[in-house]
């Protein structure tokens, strides 16, 4: 019989405590490699139990103590005192007529996130959610209209990738790897929920987990400069940054955390992350949605050509995907095409993130899920867009009576 205590902690390479006691198990799913080894020190086991663990879990998708031939029975009996591995609930899923899937997944809040699975021949990209809704509020973005309710745990973030597994090979290790780049790019600002995030992107590339490689775990951030300028030394994770305007006068309305760290201190926080990979052949994504009439003209391409003429990037546009009372338009495939084409002919590597999963609301910038909103913003944009409506209505009613 193990004896625990209600105050144990058990600290780990990065100085966060893992805290477990006989009413509160550890979630073995959410640990890293060094927070793993740590546990299993300070409860008297071999650090070789790390890798064993870690392959259970992400690699044969097992989740009860007790299948884990591998163990003694002494540890799997001490591992069910003190631990459990618990991954999200799916609630419901969406398969999109271009084989897109969405899944909704249950959180221990009762909230639900989103989680998106693209194939694309022998690729497949999941997309998962770091928050339980968001506390940025780009304007072009529904998921910032539900609010924010909480970050969400490592293990609910990499649960997220565990599900997907799951789902699409059921752990069958003679499978096809249908997870084969795992993109942050879901519901929230994964570096406003720094430590989780990390752990989670790299578990992803971690080789007793998932084992994708560094150019396929990509971190997609508004541009949360201290926590970029952290992430030195922590990850060697792909980036991406959301830039969506060229100067600051259009970013601060579009993605207001520009107003705190405007373009240019953003800029220098991408240089000094890449430049801290050992790999220096490595590039920014540099992601750009592209609204019609507000940042797709030929002056504002020219104008982001210029401002990321120092910063090794590809570009990757994304044609805005509409959502209820967003206010923006999709541009025309022509002026797409010109966009990009002022781009490219500039000697940029420029992609058109083709939409997928529309039907089901899986496109980016569409999910929303179900988040019990604790900052009120959704109350106050449903107001607002409520009165919006009223005062049309009134307008039609007296054009109607004055004819």
């Amino acid at each position: 019989m193990v004896t625990t205590t209600s105050s144990t902690k058990l600290p780990n390479t990065a100085g966060r405590p893992v805290v477990f006691d006989a009413d509160n198990k550890v979630n073995l799913l959410g640990l890293t490699r060094p927070r793993l080894r740590d546990f299993f020190q300070q409860i008297g086991e071999k650090p070789f139990r790390t890798d064993q663990l870690l392959k259970w879990i992400h690699q044969r998708g097992v989740t009860n103590f007790d299948d884990m031939t591998d163990l003694s029975k002494a540890l799997r009996v001490k591992l069910s005192q003190l631990a459990e591995i618990t991954p999200p609930e799916v609630v419901s899923e969406h398969i999109s007529t271009d084989g897109t899937r969405k899944w909704a997944v249950k959180v221990t809040s009762g909230s639900l996130v989103e989680t998106v699975f693209i194939p694309d021949g022998e690729r497949g990209t999941l997309c998962i959610s770091s928050q339980v809704g968001c506390t940025l509020d780009c304007s072009f973005c529904s998921t910032g209209k539900q609010g924010f309710q909480r970050d969400l745990t490592c293990a609910e973030i990499i649960g997220q990738v565990w599900l997907a597994n799951r789902s699409l090979t059921k752990f069958d290790p003679q499978a096809r790897r249908a997870v084969t780049n795992v993109v942050m790019m879901g519901m929230g600002e994964p570096l406003l929920n720094f430590d989780n995030a990390i752990d989670a992107a790299n578990l992803s590339m971690d080789d007793c987990a998932y084992g994708l490689s560094k150019r396929r775990v990509t971190l997609s951030t508004s541009g949360v400069v201290p926590a970029m300028k952290k992430m030195i030394g922590m990850t060697d994770v792909s980036l991406a940054v959301s830039l969506h305007a060229a100067n600051n006068e259009l970013r601060n309305e579009l993605v207001p955390i520009n107003k705190k760290y405007p373009i240019a201190v953003l800029l220098e926080a991408i240089k000094n992350y890449m430049d801290s990979l050992p790999d220096r052949r490595r590039v920014v994504t540099i992601e750009y949605t592209l609204m019609d009439g507000v940042n797709d003209s030929d002056e504002q391409a020219r104008e982001l050509v210029d401002v990321l003429r120092d910063t090794p990037c590809k570009i990757n546009i994304i044609p805005f995907n509409p959502f209820p009372q967003s206010g923006y338009k999709k541009p025309s495939r022509r002026r797409t095409e010109r966009f990009q084409d002022i781009l490219f002919k500039a000697g940029y590597i420029v992609t058109v993130r083709t939409t997928r999963g529309d039907d089901i609301d899986a496109a980016c910038g569409q999910l929303v899920g179900q988040v019990k909103d604790k900052t009120k913003r959704n109350e106050r944009y449903q107001q607002k867009y409520s009165e919006i409506n009223k005062d049309a209505e009134q307008v039609v009613r007296f054009v109607s009576a004055q004819q």
